[in-house]
């Protein structure tokens, strides 16, 4: 078995044993059934000494009920884009946002704020709401242990389209059009800060559009087709990323 990589958010100082987290537990010992002296690659989306890595530790003092993992060495990694980008995703149905959120994440976006907009047919709130969003963090973390990302993605409270749009940004603002004038790819893009709107399922509809516009959200399109909602947004960011970002 491969050295499996595991998120706990603790500090994890180096050269000393400490308590694995129930998550991380539950991951290492319940489902990959280590062991005491298994070798595993431990990340905490914290820097250390002013850089972003990951731990090599050892898994130590196996119990059912729980387990330490001892800190070796410390390991920066460089593997983030310079392009920082802001997702504002519609909220979609099914596992579609889920889906969404995991490859986003793994494509390299940095922020996610789910939306609610007239479209919109997932109708959350209150306690329902929290532990859906508790439920997409889950998803980004297990994105980066998978993708080998050492920055955690935050997935922030859903909010109405209106709220985000209107919120005070020096990003430049993309907002994903199947009739827009202008590819992504051909829009000259000087900011590494980006905030790319995708609408759900049905789209936005023209005043949501018109807001987006006044808040200076430019239209842009990858194609003369229309695309899913969980297609347009993955498209968009590997466009970006190609044009702009790591993968250039």
């Amino acid at each position: 078995m491969r050295n499996p990589r595991i998120y706990q958010n603790t500090p994890l100082p180096i050269d000393e044993t400490i308590d694995l987290n129930d998550d991380a537990f539950g991951h290492t010992v319940r489902v990959l059934r280590l062991q005491d002296g298994a070798n595993i690659t431990v990340f905490n989306g914290l820097e250390h000494d002013g850089k972003y890595g990951e731990y090599q530790a050892e898994l130590v003092n196996v119990s059912k009920k729980n387990a330490q993992i001892h800190i070796k060495h410390f390991e920066e990694k460089a593997n983030e884009s310079p392009l920082n980008i802001h997702l504002g995703q519609g909220v979609s149905r099914g596992d579609r946002m889920d889906f969404t959120l995991q490859k986003s994440v793994e494509l390299g976006v940095n922020t996610i704020t789910p939306l609610f907009t007239e479209r919109c047919g997932v109708k959350l709130s209150g306690e329902r709401l929290q532990k859906k969003i508790d439920q997409w963090q889950k998803i980004v973390i297990s994105a980066c242990e998978q993708s080998g990302r050492c920055i955690v993605p935050k997935v922030k409270p859903a909010i109405q389209l209106s709220e985000w749009l209107n919120q005070k940004s020096s990003a430049l603002k993309l907002n994903l059009h199947p009739k827009a004038e202008h590819s992504i790819m051909s829009l000259p893009i000087t900011n590494e800060r980006v905030r790319l709107l995708i609408g759900p399922e049905g789209g936005l509809n023209d005043e949501e559009i018109a807001l987006a516009n006044s808040t200076n959200f430019t239209d842009v399109l990858l194609g003369p087709r229309v695309l899913r909602t969980e297609t347009a947004a993955l498209t968009a960011i590997t466009a970006l990323q190609c044009r702009y970002g790591d993968i250039k």
